[in-house]
């Protein structure tokens, strides 16, 4: 499936539980233009629609970025358009499954640079995979933009420090993808593309193994516990621990697991 307006794009292709979503605009840094916001939103509302789509795999096409953040139209004449200001959070943030509340999933590939909102895409992942040659960089406050959704994301995953240095310094700071896999901010540093490629297909592919149910609600306790003190994250993953024992992939595991066979999970985790 292809999602397409004129030169921009965003493609979408599954197979094998595995959905694949490349931002196509390489000429243009892969920056986001309003139909390609429009586009991934609909595309995420399907990856959680689909009961076979396990896992996404989300990348820019080329080498050179991964995402430019927004597009140089998409920003518009904020200040001229009053509507925008009572505009909800979700409406106006909906690039990525977490905006869009879809519990699946997602592993970011950064094959190059990765600048202003384009980072909504590596803090939203769930597991970041750069090649040596990926940059970090936010340039909202060079644009006049405020940082701090994205910004907030870098805090959250690569601590204080290194947001406020990229987000104040602008395009006066690039961080290096070695830089960035020490902090957090990239999971797994691979030396090409191809690699990084491999890698992240070889973790769709084990996650398709596990059941789906397990895997959403183990998701869903982790980045849960970020907005919660430690006892409440602990009393919510409990909750949601007893919420899975009555799920029929909750004795099929151990059963397969005695019987020596692959389980066979409930479809979609239902």
């Amino acid at each position: 499936m292809v999602f397409e307006s004129s030169s921009e794009a965003v493609v979408f292709q599954v197979e094998a539980g595995v959905a694949r979503i490349v931002l196509n605009r390489p000429k243009a840094g892969n920056a986001v233009t309003r139909a390609m916001a429009k586009a991934l939103s609909e595309i995420w509302a399907e990856v959680g629609r689909d009961p076979d789509i396990r896992v996404a795999i989300f990348r820019g096409a080329g080498e050179r970025h991964l995402c430019t953040g927004a597009a140089a139209e998409a920003l518009g004449s904020q200040a001229g358009e009053a509507r925008r200001m009572d505009m909800p959070r979700s409406e106006g943030a909906n690039w990525t499954a977490r905006h869009c509340g879809i519990w699946k999933p997602v592993i970011c590939i950064v094959n190059g640079l990765v600048a202003g909102g384009g980072l909504h895409h590596v803090v939203d992942a769930d597991i970041v995979v750069a090649a040596a040659h990926a940059q970090f960089m936010d340039t909202h406050v060079n644009v006049g933009q405020v940082g701090a959704l994205d910004a907030i994301g870098v805090a959250k995953r690569a601590g204080l420090g290194a947001a406020l240095t990229m987000t104040l310094a602008g395009k006066g700071y690039r961080m290096d993808a070695a830089r960035a896999y020490q902090l957090g901010l990239a999971d797994f540093l691979e030396p090409t593309v191809e690699a990084a490629e491999a890698r992240a297909l070889a973790l769709a592919q084990a996650i398709c193994e596990a059941s789906p149910r397990a895997v959403e609600l183990s998701q869903r306790a982790i980045w849960e516990s970020l907005e919660m003190s430690h006892e409440a994250a602990l009393e919510h993953g409990w909750s949601l621990i007893k919420s899975h024992w009555p799920h029929p992939d909750c004795t099929e595991g151990p059963r397969a697991f005695r019987e020596r066979r692959k389980p066979v999970w409930a479809r979609g985790g239902t």
